[in-house]
């Protein structure tokens, strides 16, 4: 690697973290962020229904699935973060990210075990555990924000320019 930009660029293992060009986090990430969407419209849902039982439990189940994709892309994501130089713009943004993500899932872990109380009980989602649901996704929306940063304004894991230029060339170059 000629530059910190350069290195950034290429996985710290390809194995683990996808080959050059393909990183894996950016596919793991859908996984919490469809589920804990999915959750929050489950959550709304169990207020306008007569039977509400089935989306509040729904609810619980689609944020477990999305805690295991959230330590799944973490770990994935944790990788990519190794690649960045320490000391940067791109990394202290990287650790903003990475922080807030934790956070998210914690706020998720939280949520999961406080709705246990009510599991069995066929009503709807609370006001508490709801309320924490929309605020964890403003927050998961802000650090995918901070992820964007990091892949379109600075490259992280991004195919360098030479390499992009190959997609654009006709026949005739």
């Amino acid at each position: 690697m000629s530059t910190p930009q350069a290195a950034a660029k290429r996985p710290v293992s390809a194995l683990l973290a996808g080959p050059y060009g393909h990183p894996f986090h950016p596919i793991l990430v859908t996984v919490p962020i469809g589920a804990w969407v999915c959750a929050l419209v489950f959550d709304l849902a169990s207020r306008f229904v007569d039977d509400p039982g089935f989306l509040a439990k729904g609810s619980v189940w689609l944020i477990a699935i999305g805690v295991i994709g959230a330590v799944a892309a973490a770990l994935v994501g944790l990788l990519d973060l190794f690649a960045i130089p320490t000391g940067t713009p791109a990394f202290r943004t990287g650790l903003l990210h990475m922080g807030l993500n934790l956070a998210v899932t914690a706020a998720y872990i939280g949520n999961f075990f406080w709705r246990q109380a009510d599991y069995d009980t066929p009503a709807a989602v609370a006001t508490g555990p709801l309320v924490l649901s929309a605020l964890s996704l403003v927050a998961l929306a802000a650090s995918g924000y901070l992820g964007g940063k990091l892949a379109y304004h600075y490259g992280v894991r991004v195919a360098d320019e030479a390499t992009q230029a190959q997609g654009y060339q006709t026949r005739t170059d």
